[in-house]
């Protein structure tokens, strides 16, 4: 199992990974181009695990220069319980923290029982003080 750096040469395999595993909501925002824009603006920050030759996990991270934020942190299911989350987001981290960024947040569709289970898990505290307000310019629902 190795862990590295996210090209956007292995887009392809992570958005087969991500259509695979139910909770996790692929947008337009989440298109080639602009996957590519986020890793460049992000660089060395999104990882993937790689076994048996494919992505079996991922993922994203970026920041505002302030804050840190994480999004499709996925595992295929037949390699869960096996650390490659905790490997993945604490790669992340450590990355963000060369940056001087210690908070990082994600959002967990509230859906998702599995999602919502592990970052509670894993000691992430549920935001109640605050709401989550979005704007969508392009008139498509699923930008």
């Amino acid at each position: 199992m190795n862990i590295v750096v996210y090209s956007i040469d292995q887009y392809d395999e992570v958005m087969a990974l991500m259509r695979r595993i139910p909770g996790v909501s692929i947008r337009d925002a989440d298109a080639h181009a602009a996957t590519a824009r986020y890793l460049e603006r992000n660089p060395g920050l999104s990882f993937l695990a790689i076994a048996d030759n494919q992505v079996v996990g991922c993922a994203m991270c970026g920041h505002d220069g302030r804050r840190g934020y994480l999004q499709h942190v996925v595992v295929d299911p037949a390699y869960r319980r096996q650390g490659l989350a905790n490997a993945l987001v604490e790669r992340c981290l450590a990355e963000l923290g060369k940056l001087g960024i210690d908070k990082t947040h994600i959002d967990v569709l509230v859906d998702n029982d599995l999602g919502n289970g592990y970052w509670t898990r894993r000691g992430w505290q549920k935001r109640d003080d605050i709401h989550r307000y979005s704007m969508n310019r392009s008139g498509r629902a699923n930008a």
